[in-house]
């Protein structure tokens, strides 16, 4: 059963991360080198926050253990009597034999920290290179990164001189190899308590304001005026963009030797620009004796990454646009239906996605009516006060982990209470929720997050390869530090609790911290006091109302560029209610006009035919042609005139506006 638990943990966190990077990637368009190395970096991270509650409670059945065999005890069966005082061993149900979970983190630590120095910011350079082969992206990578590695390999260099020239420090492999433990961690620790500050408010003011359906309604429209003026951008560049393709694309034939540069451009522009830019290949030209100004292979370069850019930025705007209009249009679905007397839920326009039928059967229209305007609310209310007393506690435990005698941190009383009972399920449990909170607080952040258009996550596979990789060196950072925390927090780390007990597996691969007491008794302790300010400053909204005086336009109740931005969103979203509105009439008239008159159209259609079948038959007997083809022309004059009704739609006079020409509106056939 020891195995099981590992296990089973394992294989859970692993289809966790899939379904996460799924969700954020796009499998089939992006590289398999980039999703391999974000799905190992996540599935990684996501792992040592599952696995540390079994090492706790492996180590505090350890640390019983070594109580009774230093004390006269008795064996009896499955567990260990106390002389003394009677206490009972159990072993754990999740225990994990000794000389197991060293060699995990161990192999799970190193693996994550080689990701995130070495090989992600390397693949980042890569994936965002224009190179047009593997030799030339690694040679962009190479470049781009010398300056962040010999930064690195210049601070420790003068590190060891330090140490070699200095007497007084004798440092081994070991302290040397805490050293930069001790250097990555507190690299981590600083943005930790960053995220951690912004997490620990936002989370739970989030779930709050989401029961406000007038709240979640503003703010839509206040997202749809800002990504339409997004979308615009987007076009605007990728039009650009195109314009400098197709000047390339005319001036390079197929007969130079940069025409496969511009063939590997032209195959990642959208099919629409491919099929207006089809280049003509007997167009010949001799460019050695023509005096050409021709683009050079490092303009192709830079041109190739500025379309893979711009097309990735057009494509995830116009995606974006869509599911937030059905998400503007669902809310206004809500509100309609708040005051609906049949207690069922209309919607304004059906699911373009086919549903499921078991979800369908369930979640009828009464259900949905009683969740979304009734019980949905509260549900959001009492799960954001939860949420508010999770973050109390961990604001209070992070201000008083350092204090021992007494024990103030609430995670720790929680933990020594268990242990004294040695109830390993509510030690795991308790360790579980209290690590899974932290962890949702910070990696919540980093998914919500975004440095312009540099780094942004967008769901439903619009992230791009930098962004994901960037995603998991952020991961991999933080999520030792953040473990490190927790262990603080629960006083199960030696270097807090000032006791000469066992430590954790995860403990024992970080070293002793006492090399760098500075660091272990300075700031591992008192920096994480910082998140008081920081939850102060998020509360009150510091951070958004900077931003919006730099001119980065914020959603702000109080402001009246906020103000303009829902009116403008308001309008923008009725707008294309009222298109979509159109289309869904024309397609219904259509579908009427089929189903009333369709029969006679088939039996038309077959007179028709038989008439000409006889005509041409009577033909072929009889000289007289001009009847025949009088009848065959009749023939199809009534069958044009059939189609042309049929196809007719009728005019819409509730339309913005109505063009006279029909060869210029966009329904003309």
């Amino acid at each position: 059963m020891s195995g099981a638990a590992l296990g089973l943990e394992i294989v859970f966190v692993f289809f966790l991360a899939l379904f996460l990077l799924h969700r954020y990637g796009d499998f089939k368009k992006q590289h398999r080198l980039v999703i391999i190395a974000t799905l190992l970096a996540w599935y990684l991270c996501f792992l040592i926050v599952f696995i540390l509650p079994l090492d706790v409670s492996t180590t505090i059945y350890n640390r019983c253990k070594l109580a009774v065999n230093s004390s006269p005890a008795e064996s009896n069966g499955s567990y260990v009597t106390l002389a003394p005082s009677e206490q009972k061993c159990f072993k754990p149900w999740s225990y994990i034999p000794n000389g197991i979970m060293p060699i995990f983190w161990r192999v799970v630590y190193w693996t994550s920290q080689f990701l995130t120095w070495i090989l992600l910011p390397f693949m980042q350079s890569y994936a965002r290179s224009g190179g047009f082969s593997i030799t030339g992206k690694i040679k962009t990578a190479l470049i781009e990164n010398a300056i962040y590695y010999g930064t690195y390999l210049l601070i420790f260099g003068a590190f060891l001189i330090y140490v070699a020239v200095n007497p007084n420090f004798n440092l081994q492999w070991n302290q040397l190899q805490t050293i930069g433990i001790a250097a990555a961690n507190t690299w981590g620790l600083f943005l930790l308590v960053l995220l951690l500050g912004y997490g620990l408010v936002e989370i739970p003011r989030s779930h709050w304001n989401g029961a406000k359906r007038g709240y979640l309604l503003m703010k839509t429209y206040f997202k749809a005026a800002k990504l339409m003026t997004e979308k615009a951008d987007a076009e605007e560049n990728l039009e650009d963009v195109m314009e400098e393709v197709r000047k390339v694309n005319e001036s390079i034939k197929y007969n130079h030797p940069l025409r496969k540069c511009v063939d590997t451009i032209l195959k990642k522009c959208p099919t629409e620009y491919q099929e207006r830019m089809g280049r003509n290949m007997d167009d010949y030209e001799d460019f050695d004796e023509r005096q050409n100004s021709y683009p050079s292979e490092k303009s192709l370069v830079k041109l190739h990454k500025q379309v893979i850019y711009s097309v990735q930025r057009h494509r995830r705007t116009q995606v974006q646009w869509q599911i937030l209009l059905e998400q503007a249009f669902y809310l206004e679905d809500v509100a309609k239906n708040e005051t609906s007397a049949t207690r069922q839920f209309v919607h304004t326009f059906h699911s373009q996605e086919p549903e499921n039928k078991i979800i369908q059967y369930f979640y009828t229209p009464t259900v949905e009516w009683y969740w979304e305007c009734l019980l949905r609310p509260w549900f959001y209310r009492v799960l954001a006060v939860v949420l508010a007393t999770f973050s109390v506690i961990v604001v209070w435990s992070e201000c008083t982990f350092f204090s021992t005698k007494p024990v103030l941190s609430l995670f720790a009383v929680f933990i020594q209470l268990a242990e004294k009972t040695y109830n390993y399920i509510y030690i795991e449990m308790a360790c579980f929720l209290t690590i899974f909170f932290l962890s949702i607080c910070v990696y919540s952040t980093v998914f919500r997050i975004r440095v312009f258009n540099y780094y942004y996550l967008a769901s439903h596979h619009q992230t791009d390869a930098y962004s994901l990789l960037f995603s998991g060196m952020l991961f991999c950072r933080l999520t030792p530090p953040l473990c490190l925390n927790f262990l603080g927090l629960t006083h199960m780390d030696a270097t807090i609790s000032h006791k000469n007990t066992q430590p954790t597996a995860y403990t024992s691969i970080m070293g002793s911290m006492r090399v760098l007491s500075f660091i272990a008794d300075g700031f591992y302790i008192y920096y994480p006091m910082l998140v008081v300010i920081l939850c102060i400053a998020t509360y009150f909204s510091l951070g958004t109302r900077c931003l919006n005086l730099l001119g980065f336009q914020q959603f702000m109740g109080d402001s009246e560029m906020t103000s303009d931005l829902i009116d403008e969103g308001k309008e923008l979203i009725r707008r294309e209610k009222r298109k979509r509105q159109r289309q869904e009439e024309g397609e219904n008239r259509r579908r009427e006009w089929k189903e009333r008159y369709g029969n006679r159209d088939d039996s038309t259609r077959n007179r028709v035919v038989h008439t000409d079948q006889k005509e041409s038959s009577f033909s072929e007997t009889n000289t007289n042609r001009p009847l025949s083809k009088y009848t065959r022309s009749n023939g199809r004059t009534e069958r044009d005139r059939i189609e042309l009704l049929q196809d007719a739609e009728p005019l819409d006079f509730n339309a913005d506006s109505i063009n006279d020409d029909p060869l210029e509106s966009d329904s003309g056939r």
